[in-house]
């Protein structure tokens, strides 16, 4: 897959048809040429070799190949922030290889989003995931999850708090970190958190805090997976 000149997400690996935008984007941007090999996947752990053909379409030059998922299944939620920030993070968390992404609005939140503006923006971030996860090679496409309010990020199994006065992390027990707004939690939503993880020595940006979870979240689970299975994900 690495050797592939492209990766693309496709609906039916038995008949891989590459969408307009992603067709655009091979011919036009990475100007393919006919007979180079293309990676596509279904984003459910299905893999296979293509052939770039005449008129941006995929023919198929190798078996249909399945990888398990990862386990346990890891995730990030974050509170919202301003700018093209939410759009950084989604980038960067797929390309890391995070599993779930889940944008909530905290107490102490400025940024807020109205239910058409969380529609649009929830379509624009699960396009930035796609194309992160293409660049990045991945065979499974993170769940963007629609936005919601911390208490349902927080009733999620597994989830803990960022937090300066937390343990280190831990996949097996946490494997979910949620990283609060840049004026930090409340009081109320400290308290209600089952348990605080901390990220490292320093103070982060919130933008920073989430990618270093998503990091670290990743790195502590690949340390318990065999060299064999490291190998067939690649």
């Amino acid at each position: 897959m690495r050797a592939s000149a492209a990766h693309v997400f496709v609906d039916d690996l038995d008949e891989p048809v590459v969408g307009d935008a992603d067709r655009h984007h091979l011919e036009r941007v990475l100007r393919l040429r006919v007979g180079e090999t293309v990676s596509a996947s279904d984003g459910r752990g299905g893999l296979r070799v293509c052939t770039f053909a005449t008129g941006g379409a995929l023919e198929p030059a190798g078996d249909v190949e399945r990888t398990p998922a990862p386990a346990p299944a890891i995730g990030v939620g974050f509170a919202l922030v301003k700018g093209e920030k939410p759009e950084w993070i989604v980038q960067k968390l797929t390309e890391c290889g995070v599993d779930r992404i889940l944008p909530f609005v905290a107490e102490r939140s400025v940024v807020r989003w109205d239910a058409h503006k969380a529609a649009r923006n929830l379509e624009r971030l699960r396009r930035v995931a796609v194309e992160a996860a293409m660049q990045s090679r991945r065979v499974f496409l993170p769940e963007v999850a629609p936005l919601q309010p911390f208490t349902a990020a927080l009733a999620i199994p597994g989830a803990a708090l960022a937090d300066p006065d937390g343990d280190g992390p831990d996949v097996a027990t946490a494997p979910v970190v949620l990283v609060g707004p840049e004026g930090g939690w409340s009081a109320t939503e400290r308290a209600a958190a089952g348990r605080l993880v901390r990220l490292g020595p320093t103070i982060l940006r919130a933008e920073t805090a989430a990618l270093a979870a998503g990091v670290l979240l990743s790195a502590l689970r690949e340390a318990v997976v065999a060299p064999e299975a490291r190998g067939a994900r690649s």
